[in-house]
C-alpha cells in the first residue's frame, strides 16, 4: 500500500494538502468547508449540467465512485449536496484518509458514504455495482496517475458504469500533452468523450459517457447553470463562458 508523506498549509484562511512536494493535492476555504475552493474541481462536476442531476428530486446520480479523496473535497460536495446520492471513495494511502478527516473535515462513513482503502485500478477490474458518475483524480506527489491513464482501466470503467453514466477525469500534468490520455479515453468509450477548455490551474477535465447522446444547447446549459448555483453554490458559468469561446460547441451546443 501507497504512504505519502503528508503535509498541510494554511494561507489566506485556505487550508492546503500536499504529498510532501510543492503539488496542491487539495484545498479547503474553512469558511466554507463544503464549497469546491479549486478550480478543477468545480469542472468536475460538469456532467450535473449535462444530466440536470442537482436536486433533492433529480434520479441522477444515484450512486457515484470516486478515485482519488485527496483533501476530501469532491466526496464533501457529493455526500452534502447531492442527497439522492450514494458515495463511494476508493484511495490508496490509510494516511491520505486520515488526513482529509482531521484536517478537511470529511464525514465519518454511514449508510451513504463510504471509504475504501484500495488500489483504484484493482477496484475498478474486479466485479462490483454499476455507477452514475465515476470522478477519477488520483495523484502521487510527483503529479503522476499511473495506470489510471490506461485504456484497461478506462475499458474497466465504461463496464461499470450504468447506461447513461458519465465519467469525468483530472488531466492534470498532461494538459499540455492530454491528446494521448483523451485518445485512450475516446478509444474505451467508442468515441463519446471530450476535453473542457484548460482553465487558469492547467488542468483539463475530460469527460466521457455510455449510453444515448448527450446534446445540450448553450442556452440550456446556461438556464442548468443558474440553476445549480442555486441549488448548491457552484458556479459553473465561467466554464461556459470558456466554452463560448472554444471550438468544442458544435451547431451552439455541447454533444458527446
Amino acid at each position: 500500500m501507497s504512504q505519502s508523506s503528508i503535509d498541510v498549509s494554511e494561507e489566506a484562511g485556505i487550508r492546503y494538502l500536499h504529498f510532501g512536494s510543492e503539488w496542491v493535492q487539495g484545498a479547503m476555504r474553512i469558511r466554507r468547508s463544503i464549497d469546491l475552493e479549486l478550480e478543477y474541481t468545480r469542472e468536475m462536476m460538469f456532467g450535473l449540467l449535462l444530466r440536470g442531476g442537482f436536486t433533492a428530486e433529480a434520479k441522477w446520480p444515484k450512486r457515484i465512485l470516486l478515485i482519488g479523496l485527496g483533501a476530501g473535497s469532491l466526496t464533501k460536495f457529493c455526500y452534502w449536496k447531492l442527497p439522492q446520492a450514494r458515495v463511494t471513495t476508493v484511495e490508496i494511502d490509510e494516511s491520505v484518509w486520515a488526513a482529509a478527516s482531521f484536517h478537511f473535515k470529511l464525514p465519518p462513513e454511514d449508510i451513504r458514504l463510504s471509504i475504501v482503502i484500495d488500489d483504484g485500478v484493482d477496484f475498478m477490474t474486479r466485479p462490483g455495482p454499476g455507477y452514475d458518475y465515476i470522478l477519477i483524480d488520483g495523484y502521487d506527489e510527483d503529479a503522476k496517475v499511473g495506470l489510471l491513464d490506461s485504456l484497461p482501466f478506462y475499458q474497466a470503467c465504461w463496464a461499470r458504469l450504468n447506461e447513461g453514466g458519465m465519467l469525468a477525469t483530472n488531466l492534470f500534468g498532461r494538459s499540455r500533452k492530454y491528446g494521448p490520455p483523451l485518445k485512450r479515453l475516446s478509444e474505451a468509450f467508442e468515441g463519446r468523450s471530450l476535453a473542457l477548455p484548460q482553465g487558469e490551474s492547467g488542468n483539463v477535465i475530460a469527460l466521457a459517457t455510455r449510453g444515448a447522446e448527450i446534446a445540450v444547447s448553450l442556452t440550456e446549459l446556461r438556464e442548468r447553470a443558474v440553476q445549480l448555483k442555486a441549488a448548491t453554490g457552484l458556479d459553473l458559468r465561467p466554464t461556459l463562458k470558456r466554452l463560448e469561446q472554444s471550438t468544442t460547441l458544435q451547431d451552439g451546443a455541447l454533444r458527446i
